[in-house]
């Protein structure tokens, strides 16, 4: 894939970042946030599914005040996301959803509770 279009989906991963309401964006810290082309094969779901994001990491609710932790890593696959649509549009609202739904997982918020709040579908 042509760097262009590599820069272009960074940057969308970006501005998802800088659309993030202070009050979580400044929470955030010890996360490093990446774009991968595709998911690793111990990275990929066992149904064989698209995997958009994935959140590696201990959860900030499941933190003890004294333990050292190593950075989160959340990454967002470039691949399946540009495969789903050509519209730059719908590909902007794929990777902030996607992004949203990561940092999510970051506080803790489990995938049932992202359905509830309608943003289950990108995991």
């Amino acid at each position: 894939m042509p760097d262009l279009r590599r820069a272009r989906f960074a940057r969308l991963v970006a501005r998802a970042l800088d659309d993030l309401p202070e009050r979580f964006a400044e929470r955030m810290r010890n996360v490093e946030i990446v774009v991968e082309d595709e998911p690793s094969a111990e990275q990929r779901p066992d149904d064989g599914g698209d995997l958009l994001g994935l959140y590696e990491g201990v959860p900030l609710t499941g933190r003890g005040l004294e333990e050292p932790y190593v950075p989160d890593r959340i990454t967002i696959f470039r691949g399946p996301i540009v495969r789903m649509t050509s519209s730059p549009q719908r590909q902007a609202e794929i990777v902030r959803d996607t992004v949203v739904h990561e940092i999510a997982h970051h506080f803790g918020i489990s995938d049932e509770r992202l359905r509830e709040l309608g943003l289950g579908d990108e995991d």
